[in-house]
């Protein structure tokens, strides 16, 4: 059985099929959030701290570390950037990280300090990115994630996105990387785009299972994008990758709706064994006066608190 091994300074989690799917938290990227790049560029990470704790409070087994605030001049802002901000992080948490940059000396730069055994997010088909970064994953040891997409962008043909990955995952492999250090991200179209985009995903991910044997990932909230009540199709569709084959999604921990499909795909799928996160999770639920379904307790990898998070008390966000 495929096992993608990741880790913080203090803890190991291990991603594969036969284990829970593992929430990667997305909100530590200032892609799109003004405020939070503005706040990063002036040396202030308290929205940093907030999300950090916020995400493994509600549930988020990594976490992922962006600190791509600017185009000018990336490769020289970038990489102290990101060192900082995964610094301040990794001391903060006692989750493993995701190192998220397409900047390759802010990636090296991560790596130097990283503890533990971080994912390299990520590497694509193209040339360059491939001889680029993967002998930084072979150096340091380290998974990272395969984008199904290269020189020519990204095929609408879930054929030629496969064989995309197929490609980096031989690549990899002439560079001493196993296949299950490579976690592939397929590509996840917007629904609302392209009626077929589901079906396409579901398709793949049982290719990349069977024949490639790899563990996968995707940015989750994609298949969403332009629609209205978000929150409940990325909700129908986390049951629905996982059990197409999906092991990993990057994706907002903090909204309940999706944390409690998740927990319900890992009961259905038999990787919460005996039910026993759902149980700690649901054992004192109520439903919220108006009807709504009202927020679980927060819980991590098997039930337990999330470190630093419980202890401030964190409460998860439900923007």
């Amino acid at each position: 059985m495929t096992r993608t091994i990741v880790a913080s300074a203090t803890r190991e989690v291990v991603i594969g099929f036969d284990q829970p799917f593992c929430v990667i938290g997305e909100r530590i990227n200032p892609t799109g959030r003004k405020k939070l790049a503005a706040e990063m560029v002036e040396g202030n990470f308290d929205t940093v701290i907030k999300d950090a704790l916020e995400q493994v409070a509600a549930g988020a087994t990594m976490l992922d570390v962006n600190a791509g605030v600017t185009a000018v001049n990336p490769n020289e802002t970038e990489p102290p950037l990101l060192v900082q901000t995964l610094e301040i992080v990794q001391n903060l948490v006692d989750v493993p990280l995701s190192i998220d940059s397409s900047v390759t000396a802010a990636i090296e730069a991560a790596l130097k300090v990283a503890k533990g055994r971080p994912l390299v997010n990520s590497v694509t088909g193209e040339e360059e990115k491939l001889e680029a970064i993967l002998p930084l994953c072979r150096k340091y040891d380290v998974p990272v994630v395969a984008i199904s997409n290269d020189e020519t962008g990204i095929s609408m043909d879930p054929d030629v996105r496969f064989a995309v990955a197929k490609k980096i995952v031989e690549r990899a492999a002439d560079h001493g990387i196993k296949a299950h250090d490579i976690v592939v991200d397929p590509l996840v179209m917007p629904i609302g785009a392209l009626g077929s985009a589901g079906l396409q995903v579901f398709a793949l991910l049982r290719r990349l299972r069977e024949e490639l044997k790899v563990n996968t990932t995707c940015g989750l909230s994609n298949i969403s994008f332009g629609l209205p009540h978000r929150h409940g199709i990325n909700a129908g569709f986390i049951p629905m990758v996982i059990g197409a084959g999906m092991t990993s999604a990057i994706m907002n921990p903090c909204r309940p709706q999706e944390m409690e499909a998740v927990r319900a795909a890992n009961v259905l799928n038999g990787t919460d064994q005996n039910c026993g996160t759902w149980i700690m999770t649901y054992r004192d639920y109520k439903p919220a006066e108006n009807g709504a379904a009202a927020s679980a307790p927060a819980l991590v990898n098997g039930g337990r608190r999330g470190g630093r998070a419980a202890r401030a008390g964190a409460a998860a966000r439900m923007e």
